[in-house]
């Protein structure tokens, strides 16, 4: 018997909102946190615009000592992860810490310090690299800090894979309860990718839109006139546990994890595989896993990038793992309209706003959908979120590589 799992706690810091309350809030009523690019000078990019977590100020939730020895993706970390830890209840608990794990991905990892480091190697020679340059740009540290700051033992480790980085991350600490390995771990994802390589990789990959006079409807997935997506940055972060761990200490129950699929499309580098064949295969295992049909979903979060090869390959991945005839009762949404891509935390602030259409039933909307795209036409759910009892969900990452995540979500 695999043990359930359950969703205690959740954190997000993100443009929508420096919490999940006002993340959640941005997303239901359709509103945007795309804006002209302050961190960096936009000037000399095809693409100026980006979502930015506006008026981020480490210094308001660590210590600055603290702050200036980690990157601004572990910052995004820690802040999402002290939110999720307090909602959950876990810090008053008494847990052993060897039973408390983290796992926190991250698509690009530290490339802030990278680039300012590099530069600073460039300018004054190599002994001036600072001796924090590796702990605090590799991908790990993320995990590794949030442990420190919650006296966490447990298991404890990192995934990359650039998109589905957060999904696996959640996939893999859902596993790892259901086998024995930890009674609760803290999952998700963080980035910070809005810098001169983060941003000129994705313009020169032609990836990125550039309506930059019109940034808040610049994300506009499965509409006919998306021409890319737009980059972002943030954290999220859930608390997964045990079903009877958290029962035994009345811990809030948000959800439950029911099943997870994953699954690589041995393709391309960066195009999804013909059909989604890949995608397809990760919903139709996630379903097997939890033990569901198609008719029992309400909702699927898509992955819903603004780009054609996505936008239409997981629509047609959507009929081909549910059925077409299921697939068009089914509401669709992308809260990246509003909220951008962030990258390799994009899939956990989703499984975020899964959860929260089942406590809150109601779906956010596809803010940005306005002429739909022939080829995407499903229930998207376009402009006004929607009331309506939410029972389980799909929640959708992928990842350049072929990467395929799909989490199954329930009412507890």
């Amino acid at each position: 018997m695999k043990r359930r799992v359950v969703v205690t706690g959740m954190g997000a810091i993100a443009p929508i909102g420096l919490n999940v309350a006002e993340c959640w809030s941005s997303a239901v009523a359709g509103r945007s946190g795309l804006g002209r690019i302050t961190l960096i000078d936009p000037e000399p990019f095809t693409t100026r615009i980006a979502g930015e977590v506006w008026g981020f100020d480490p210094g308001k939730y660590m210590d600055r000592k603290l702050a200036a020895r980690t990157d601004r993706y572990t910052q995004f970390a820690l802040v999402a992860s002290k939110e999720a830890f307090e909602s959950s209840g876990l810090k008053d608990s008494g847990m052993d810490p060897t039973r408390l794990g983290v796992i926190i991905g991250t698509g690009i990892g530290g490339i802030t310090t990278w680039e300012a480091e590099h530069i600073k190697a460039l300018e004054k020679g190599p002994d001036r690299i600072s001796p924090f340059f590796c702990p605090m740009m590799i991908g790990n540290m993320a995990s590794g800090r949030v442990a420190i700051e919650l006296n966490a033992k447990g298991v404890n480790f990192a995934t990359v894979t650039a998109c589905a980085t957060s999904g696996h991350a959640i996939a893999t600490a859902f596993d790892c309860i259901r086998l024995g390995r930890a009674d609760a771990i803290l999952a998700g994802g963080a980035e910070a990718p809005i810098t001169m390589m983060g941003l000129g990789g994705f313009c020169s990959l032609k990836a990125l839109s550039t309506r930059n006079d019109d940034p808040k409807t610049a994300s506009r997935p499965f509409d006919r006139d998306r021409d890319g997506f737009v980059m972002a940055e943030g954290a999220a972060i859930v608390v997964l546990e045990e079903y009877e761990h958290a029962a035994r200490r009345g811990a809030p129950m948000l959800a439950e994890l029911l099943g997870a699929g994953m699954t690589c499309d041995a393709f391309h580098i960066t195009a999804p595989a013909e059909g989604g064949e890949g995608s397809a295969r990760a919903m139709v295992e996630a379903m097997k896993d939890a033990g569901i049909t198609p008719e029992q979903v309400d909702y699927i979060n898509a992955h819903g990038t603004s780009t054609e090869l996505n936008d239409t390959g997981e629509t047609a991945a959507i009929k081909t793992a549910l059925g077409e005839g299921r697939a068009r009762r089914i509401m669709v949404s992308s809260t990246k309209s509003v909220t951008g891509h962030m990258l390799g935390a994009a899939g956990s602030i989703e499984m975020i706003f899964s959860v929260l259409a089942i406590r809150d039933g109601v779906v956010p909307p596809t803010a940005t959908l306005e002429n739909p795209d022939p080829l995407c036409d499903l229930d998207y759910v376009p402009k006004v979120a929607r009331q309506a009892r939410v029972d389980i969900v799909l929640s959708n990452s992928f990842g350049f590589g072929g990467h395929n995540v799909c989490l199954a979500i329930g009412r507890v």
